[in-house]
């Protein structure tokens, strides 16, 4: 089989095509260029991006050689610019806190990339991501990795059952140890490369910056309030705030405060006691499902807001067009504009952008789910 795998430059991907040549498979070394390596949109003293720039193609490049697969650099910058990036800001813009990778895994690696695999005369994509794809009964089901610590299932959620079809992780029967352990006997020269800690197209992984050079409007002063309407202070722009923050407020308010709100309008912020930030309702919007339908029109689940966030039991209720997760006990800090995602034990069922959230009754229980 002739497989394509995407690499990054990291030990995950190059480990991933490392187990691919060894089972005997026909792999092409492939790195999306993402970011711009314009030295005048780093911040003074930031190094250079660890993935997605000139040192992930260099690095991707020894590891193939290593293995003694082709390589090619592939252009990606202009749809990470027009997909990923403009979709970033906008979203701060509504006053809301983004997660890029979702979109760039969902729209540049298994949409675009993916379609590229006949260009390359390919059977399957491959990346290095930590998730299981698992065929049942002629479809397939997406589920989380082995090692709990590295799983990205969170991010791979909008998977379709046609992806799945296509597209191999070798990794998600494996360890991070074990994976560095593999680079490790085989050679690789990336066995000790650290792993990418920061958004590839953030230089330095300054938002602030990023956004001020890119879209100045979203640093428009504003109030600083409280619950009551009652203005506590200035600030110089929402984007620099996102809900659960409580730390580079910069105001001498005597008392823990949090952000709770923010009200692009405006340009307000809204700060409340650490227990309004807490919340029980969030209704999804751009809800995707992996079999393609969701379980039933009212089901329980284990429901992640945040990637590092436990998953919470909850009530879903499906909609024809959103969807609404009403969880069994307040949750920290539910964020407009990070993914809810949806799980079955390990199995990943779906999931959806958060647009609004609320507070409501705990979630009934559903009986037969």
């Amino acid at each position: 089989m002739r497989i394509l795998v995407a690499m990054s430059g990291g030990v995950d991907s190059s480990v991933a095509a490392a187990l691919l040549r060894t089972d005997g498979h026909e792999v092409i070394g492939v790195t999306m260029r993402l970011a711009d390596e314009d030295p005048s949109l780093r911040p003074t003293g930031a190094a250079e991006r660890g993935c997605c720039g000139v040192r992930a193609i260099e690095d991707a490049r020894r590891v193939c050689a290593r293995l003694g697969i082709p390589h090619y650099p592939l252009d990606f910058w202009e749809a990470m610019e027009s997909e990923v990036i403009a979709e970033f800001c906008a979203e701060y813009a509504r006053g809301r806190t983004p997660n890029p990778c979702i979109r760039c895994n969902d729209i540049l690696k298994f949409h675009i990339l993916l379609g590229r695999l006949a260009e390359f005369k390919a059977d399957r994509l491959a990346t290095g991501h930590y998730a299981r794809i698992v065929p049942v009964n002629g479809s397939f089901q997406l589920r989380r990795a082995a090692d709990r610590r590295r799983d990205q299932s969170y991010f791979l959620y909008r998977f379709t059952q046609e992806q799945l079809a296509r597209v191999i992780l070798p990794l998600g029967e494996l360890t991070k140890d074990e994976v560095r352990a593999q680079a490790g006997s085989l050679g690789l020269p990336v066995a000790d490369k650290p792993d990418s800690q920061e958004i590839c197209f953030v230089p330095g992984d300054d938002y602030p910056i990023f956004l001020r050079k890119r879209r100045p409007g979203l640093f428009r002063p504003g109030p600083v309030k409280d619950e009551t309407g009652c203005e506590l202070g200035r600030h110089n722009g929402i984007a620099g705030f996102t809900i659960g923050q409580r730390k580079g407020l910069g105001l001498p308010l005597g008392e823990r405060r949090y952000v709770v709100r923010l009200e692009p309008e405006t340009a307000t912020v809204v700060l409340g006691p650490e227990s309004s930030a807490y919340g029980t309702t969030a209704e999804l919007e751009a809800v995707t499902w992996v079999a393609g339908c969701p379980p039933a029109e009212r089901f329980r689940a284990r429901v992640r807001i945040r990637n590092q966030h436990p998953a919470a039991p909850a009530l879903v209720h499906v909609e024809p067009d959103r969807s609404l997760v009403t969880f069994d006990r307040p949750q920290w800090a539910l964020t407009p504009g990070q993914a809810a995602v949806c799980y079955d034990d390990d199995r990943v069922l779906g999931g959806g952008t958060i647009a609004r959230t609320g507070n409501a009754r705990p979630a009934a229980r559903v009986t037969g789910n």
